[in-house]
């Protein structure tokens, strides 16, 4: 193999990757399973997509070794083929937010209409625990929280909570958090929280990048 065949080879195998990456369902797909393993059925659901359809974009990503899938009784689970696929994802969301500038107005537009949420840094969160002065709700499906949450946090799933306001205590911040910087579901929350009179802030990003930062996490 001469120079060029060799370059050449390894220019192919990457646009691979890339290839995969290029399409907004897997990468949708790729930052749902950022929480954990999951089943087709599992990601077609939290996706909206046919469970045929969500197979076959994980095909696509599974070839580009970007996931890979076991088998745990009846169910194939899916799971990222290791951290550094999270870590690419997370290279990939600072591009598009130092580059793009739609994209960046897009997220600025939505929050910016949703009465000024307040945010917390992780530090900040840190902090805050040590002194005892929040508390902290995963607003993630339950199914999430299981697998893995921040230390101390209360599983108390979005759609939940509405009709469970009265079992959050009013004496102290309230902090939540979902899966990172694209889900919604913590500015939903927060959202609801502050109009029912808590002092509620969503946390910067998610679970995944709170976990990979080496933040205190924990496992039912």
């Amino acid at each position: 193999m001469n120079m060029r065949e060799f370059k050449n080879s390894i220019y192919n195998e990457m646009a691979g990757i890339t290839k995969a990456l290029g399409n907004q369902h897997r990468l949708e797909i790729l930052d749902l399973l950022a929480q954990g393993p999951a089943p087709v059925e599992y990601i077609a659901k939290h996706t909206n997509l046919t469970v045929g359809n969500a197979s076959q974009h994980l095909q696509v990503l599974k070839n580009a070794r970007l996931v890979i899938s076991e088998r745990e009784w009846k169910y194939n689970y899916y799971r990222l083929a290791d951290q550094h696929v999270f870590e690419a994802w997370c290279a990939l969301r600072r591009l598009g937010f130092s580059q793009n500038a739609e994209l960046k107005q897009l997220i600025e537009d939505f929050r910016s209409k949703r009465e000024q949420l307040q945010t917390i840094t992780p530090g900040d969160l840190i902090e805050k625990m040590k002194k005892d002065e929040v508390i902290i709700l995963d607003v993630r499906p339950e199914e999430e929280y299981k697998m893995a949450h921040i230390e101390n946090a209360i599983s108390l799933p979005l759609k939940e909570l509405e009709s469970r306001l009265n079992e959050i205590p009013d004496d102290k911040e309230i902090v939540v958090y979902c899966r990172g910087p694209f889900c919604l579901m913590a500015d939903e929350a927060a959202e609801l929280l502050s109009k029912n009179s808590f002092n509620a802030a969503r946390l910067e990003r998610g679970f995944p990048d709170w976990a990979m930062q080496k933040l205190p996490v924990a496992t039912v």
